[in-house]
């Protein structure tokens, strides 16, 4: 992976640094609590799911966060072996999965939503901070870019020529 172009570093280079930053920083902070960034990722969407009244299955709760759905199921299984999550079948659906955080979970949750939102504030700062018009078109062009879908066969590797 290309770090530097002729005029800098590429967009794809700062986006894999930011995310690994944001990764790192995660991890460091929820560990206290007992997670790691993926399971946060998890533990944090069901609490905002619970909140509005949904039991997802595995796979809405992978296709919501974007994880791999056996990863899902993979950190799903640690976090009902720590008490957290509840794994039960789907009534409508028998081979579906549906998750559900436990009272120990949620408590889990909500800490771990305000140690990260207190993070995000940080890292927000350099646009305003969290509540920012800055930062919400930065959310704007990122989500932009995150619904925007690849072609991976309209990709090709060229040799002569470096990508990132």
């Amino acid at each position: 992976m290309s770090s530097n172009t002729d005029d800098g570093p590429t967009p794809g280079y700062l986006v894999w640094r930011l995310s690994t930053k944001w990764r790192v920083a995660v991890d460091r902070a929820v560990a206290p609590l007992g997670l790691t960034h993926a399971q946060y990722s998890l533990v944090a969407s069901l609490y905002g799911m619970w909140r509005t009244g949904e039991r997802p299955s595995q796979r809405r709760l992978a296709d919501h966060t974007g994880l791999e759905p056996l990863y899902v199921s993979k950190l799903a299984r640690s976090l009902e072996a720590a008490g957290l999550l509840e794994r039960a079948r789907d009534p409508r659906d028998p081979r579906a999965v549906q998750l559900a955080l436990t009272a120990q979970g949620r408590a889990t949750a909500e800490r771990a939503i305000e140690v990260v939102q207190g993070l995000l504030d940080q890292l927000l700062q350099p646009l305003g901070g969290l509540g920012s018009a800055r930062t919400r078109r930065f959310t704007s062009e990122l989500t932009a870019l995150l619904d925007t879908p690849l072609d991976p066969s309209n990709v090709h590797a060229d040799p002569d020529k470096e990508q990132s």
